[in-house]
């Protein structure tokens, strides 16, 4: 009986005992897993930037042509709820947005090539308006080397300084003209099979879902994707066009050359945060140049851009972009320099979708916590569920969220 006894009381202690071991493992099965994600992430973070500039001509159309292709999906849903069978609808959809490129494109590219031809002609005009500026240059030039000669030894006189001359226009056009036309037709394919695909693929990957909560959570981040994307694209793409055609008909009134060319650069180059209004009113100002007799005539254009993107930028974009879509500077700064980076003027132009839809994958999702990682347990936090449910404990917002845009607003966490 007194081992029987003992023995009983003995069993309680060994089964906390094998717990505590278990918790233990367990542990450390979860840190392994955590240290295994994070070097993983940070080795696909390292990695994946070169290859996609190494990809250039891949992945660039391809990227491209999903971004479109995800803004055009509310269009394809208009035209499906009206019984319009999916491939028609898709084929809609890329002959609109095929009709609208072509649109703009001719009404830049065109007129920028006379510009071009006109170029060598009003060189001379240019020159004689920038004479006061080149003039302070030569002095300020003739001061440095002066200053540098007293201290820099002479170079040797053994190196060589080799001067290429670039390629004509002609020849770079005629030899990029077709890849650029294979990338292009690529590019569209993509768009029409995604559209085409779009209602029956989005159906099964929800129901292919093991759960019922899986399958909500995957069809909510597919609509807050295309919701903020589309949203986005859209709103930026009404107010470009706003202020170039603004900007057209004020130079069109100070009777400067090809106005929509000029408002069309303004639209396309307003894509780009920060760099491409400044880019904007370096040309406006090259064209002032080449259309005005003085320094000061040739700054009204850009200053008068400048007076409307200082409106825009401040008042009418957060009024109406503000409250649905408020982005970090900070991120779209990192991201505008990444993207150009990788992709060029193109990256530059994805950047902000792009970001747009990373943030949106990632609220629902989660996002690395490697704060966690060091101090505490887990990998992934819930950042923008956490978000959600503070906004939803509020009283009364939940109506006026789904009154003035509220989905759009929690579309995607975008913060």
């Amino acid at each position: 009986m007194d081992a029987r006894t003992s023995k009983h009381k003995n069993a309680p202690e060994h089964g906390d005992e094998a717990r505590a071991q278990a918790e233990g493992i367990s542990i450390k099965r979860d840190r392994l897993l955590a240290s295994l994600t994070l070097i993983g992430g940070a080795g696909l973070l390292i990695a994946l930037p070169f290859a996609l500039r190494a990809g250039a001509e891949f992945f660039l159309p391809v990227t491209a042509a999903l971004v479109i292709a995800i803004a055009l999906v509310p269009m394809l849903e208009w035209f499906e709820r009206r019984g319009v069978p999916s491939r028609i609808a898709a084929a809609l959809c890329v002959l609109i947005f095929l009709v609208m490129a072509i649109f703009a494109i001719g009404s830049i590219v065109l007129p920028a090539v006379d510009w071009v031809a006109l170029l060598p002609e009003r060189l001379p005009k240019v020159r004689a308006a920038l004479e006061p500026l080149l003039d302070l240059y030569k002095a300020f030039d003739r001061f440095v080397e002066r200053i540098l000669s007293q201290i820099v030894i002479a170079p040797d006189a053994s190196r060589t300084v080799r001067i290429e001359t670039p390629n004509s226009l002609s020849g770079l056009l005629t030899t990029s003209a077709p890849h650029v036309l294979i990338q292009l037709f690529f590019a569209l394919l993509v768009i029409f099979f995604f559209l085409a695909g779009w209602t029956a693929m989005r159906k099964k990957t929800i129901v292919s879902r093991g759960s019922f909560e899986g399958a909500l959570t995957t069809a909510r981040v597919i609509q807050q994707v295309v919701d903020a994307t589309s949203t986005y694209i859209g709103t930026i793409t009404v107010i470009n066009v706003t202020l170039g055609a603004l900007t057209a008909l004020i130079l069109w009134q100070l009777g400067m050359d090809s106005p929509i060319m000029w408002g069309g650069i303004v639209a396309v180059l307003n894509y780009i945060p920060y760099l491409g209004p400044i880019a904007s009113a370096g040309l406006l100002f090259i064209g002032g140049l080449m259309t005005f007799p003085d320094v000061w005539s040739a700054m009204l254009p850009p200053a008068i851009f400048v007076a409307l993107h200082m409106v825009e930028a401040n008042i009418i974009t957060p009024m109406v972009v503000g409250k649905k879509l408020t982005i970090n500077p900070l991120a779209i700064l990192i991201a505008l320099s990444f993207w150009a980076w990788v992709w060029g003027t193109t990256g530059a132009l994805l950047a902000v979708p792009l970001l747009i839809i990373m943030k949106t994958v990632f609220a629902a999702a989660g996002t690395p916590d490697i704060a966690g990682f060091l101090f505490e347990e887990g990998t992934l936090t819930h950042v923008g569920e956490a978000e959600e449910k503070d906004e939803d404990e509020e009283p009364g917002q939940i109506g006026s969220q789904a009154d003035s845009g509220g989905s759009v607003d929690r579309v995607g966490g975008v913060t």
